[in-house]
């Protein structure tokens, strides 16, 4: 079982995927920081009933903003991806899921999207297109060589 498409395509796919989310999430970030301010975001969460607010706001900022750039040139692809994925479950279950599907209502639908795509990532790697395949070439798990 191999890690990502094989193919050109597949590949140009998943850099799209990745540099999208990367977008998002970098975007979602600088808003948290730079017009928000983290002092801003951590009395937003809080009003939002977000556990240890003072501190998961700016990890939280942080992470979307430097791993989204992370993920723009696919930096440390799985990992990051796999932290964003946690961090909109946690946006998922502790705020959208009362208000329903539609974001326009403050609904999941935007969190569900970005969570699904990071995991995505999380899953298959950042393809050839990244700074991860250059750095750390194309490693095989135990378990992906066996099938």
């Amino acid at each position: 079982m191999k890690n990502a498409p094989n193919n050109t395509l597949g590949q140009l796919g998943l850099a799209v995927l990745r540099v999208v989310v990367g977008i998002v999430a970098a975007m979602h970030g600088w808003q948290k920081i730079g017009q928000n301010t983290i002092a801003g975001t951590t009395k937003g969460f809080a009003q939002m009933g977000i556990p240890a607010a003072d501190i998961i706001a700016p990890i939280v900022a942080y992470l979307e903003l430097f791993g989204g750039i992370a993920l723009i040139i696919g930096l440390l692809t799985r990992p990051v991806a796999l932290l964003l994925t946690i961090v909109m479950a946690g946006a998922l279950f502790l705020v959208h899921l009362p208000a329903g599907f539609y974001a326009a209502n403050g609904g999941y639908e935007l969190v569900l999207m970005i969570g699904a795509a990071a995991l995505a990532l999380a899953l298959t790697g950042p393809g050839r297109i990244s700074i991860d395949r250059a750095f750390f070439g194309r490693r095989r798990s135990k378990a992906s060589a066996l099938a």
